[in-house]
């Protein structure tokens, strides 16, 4: 493996979920890379269906996090950005909805910054809809927070089980190695 490969996979593998955030801004060149990196996201069949609403309101931060659903730490993160899915092909749509939240985790963490899916669920995408105008024909139910981790986040690490517990070869139950 190369040197350019192995610092990118070190990279890739060292993304994780950030939830506790200072209360710095997030520059406005990490947000135009964020934005470019999601405006050349790919897509099934390259329909692009997705649309981002960015939220830096601290009172519109702290609705959301309170909707129904996982996005708490929505409350404490200077920015987010909320992902509306055209909702036409809901399981193409669910592949790049996933594709792109990851793309926007890592830009973000290319600038330093750390990031949270959260997901809003029962009466949630609704309510967000109603807050930030968004379409009642598309889907909402991805909030992504983002900002620079705390001393106490930046610090913590995963666990992860062995490649042997999850990779099989050939077929299910073959153990890789």
């Amino acid at each position: 493996m190369t040197a350019d490969a192995a610092a990118h996979v070190a990279f890739l593998r060292g993304l994780r979920a950030v939830r506790q955030f200072r209360p710095d801004p997030v520059p406005e060149p990490a947000v135009t890379d964020i934005l470019d990196v999601v405006r050349w996201s790919g897509s099934a069949s390259n329909q692009q269906p997705f649309e981002v609403v960015l939220v830096q309101d601290r009172d519109t931060l702290r609705a959301l996090a309170s909707m129904e659903g996982y996005a708490a730490h929505l409350a404490g993160a200077p920015l987010a950005a909320v992902l509306v899915m055209a909702n036409r092909r809901p399981e193409q749509d669910t592949f790049d909805e996933g594709r792109l939240s990851e793309r926007i985790m890592l830009a973000a963490a290319a600038h330093g910054l750390g990031s949270s899916i959260g997901w809003l669920r029962g009466a949630g995408p609704e309510q967000a809809k109603r807050l930030l105008d968004i379409p009642l024909d598309r889907l909402v139910r991805t909030a992504i927070s983002i900002g620079y981790p705390t001393e106490e986040a930046a610090r913590r690490g995963g666990r992860r089980r062995p490649l042997a517990s999850i990779v099989h070869r050939e077929r299910y139950g073959r153990p890789d190695g």
